[in-house]
């Protein structure tokens, strides 16, 4: 009974790999005459079109080739400075440390040890977090 199953069983693997072999490419991922140039220029609104697509491309290809400011211009050194190591800035710490409160756990008086040996009853410290946690520039205010 058990040398039927397995029969049947590679028969029917066989049969499925060589109907996998007997199909066409072309035949399951047929060609259209459409090029991705044409794709493009039917969503677009085309190059010579003109269309609502053709105009939102055009209006935000604009907003990033507008030319800058002198108010931009202006701007970078400050932007540029928040970023750059200098001898005032080294001193202060731009990554806080998040909170990580202390935990206190008293435990009772137990036996210990394959010598069973008493323990008195102590109380521990521990923090709530194994590593200490840092926030990102500006995510929290408070010094900790």
């Amino acid at each position: 009974m058990h040398r039927i199953w397995t029969k049947t069983a590679a028969t029917l693997i066989a049969l499925m790999v060589l109907g996998g072999c007997a199909t066409s490419k072309d035949k399951l991922l047929p060609h259209g005459d459409h090029t991705m140039f044409d794709v493009w220029n039917q969503e677009t609104g085309g190059s010579a079109g003109g269309g609502q697509p053709a105009r939102q491309l055009l209006d935000a290809r604009q907003g990033l080739r507008r030319p800058l400011t002198e108010a931009d211009v202006q701007a970078v050194p400050v932007t540029n400075a928040t970023y750059t190591r200098t001898a005032v800035n080294e001193i202060h710490r731009q990554f806080h440390r998040l909170p990580n409160p202390d935990l206190v756990m008293y435990v009772f008086p137990h036996l210990a040890g394959s010598d069973p040996v008493s323990v008195p009853g102590y109380t521990t410290v521990f923090p709530l977090y194994q590593r200490v946690q840092y926030a990102m520039p500006g995510e929290r205010l408070e010094d900790y």
